[in-house]
């Protein structure tokens, strides 16, 4: 049962893409920019999490889903893989919706 939870993020990350690639909303439309924004937000959120984690607000606890790999104390190699696909999802959605808004506005 080990790394369930790091692979369902793959998986999920894995769709999120073959989205992006079927409609060219995000990297394939534009990959140094969005590359750039991913980077940008994955790094904002992790100083984020590493401010919670200071504060005692975040902590990380043992789970049988999850590798037990550990980048930072109370920091999970997961959370990373999260933060991208939180990261990229966001980014296809966006782009995504804005495509829709403009389509319907031709009309």
């Amino acid at each position: 049962m080990i790394a369930i939870y790091a692979g369902c993020l793959l998986v999920s990350l894995t769709c999120i893409g073959l989205l992006d690639w079927r409609f060219r909303l995000a990297l394939w439309r534009s990959p140094a920019r969005s590359a750039a924004i991913i980077i940008v937000s994955v790094a904002f959120f992790a100083v984020w999490d590493v401010a919670g984690i200071a504060l005692g607000v975040f902590r990380h606890t043992e789970s049988q889903w999850a590798t037990g790999i550990l980048l930072a104390p109370h920091f999970p190699v997961e959370e990373l893989i999260f933060l991208v696909f939180l990261s990229y999802l966001t980014l296809v959605m966006l782009s995504g919706s804005t495509r829709l808004l403009a389509r319907r506005e031709r009309k």
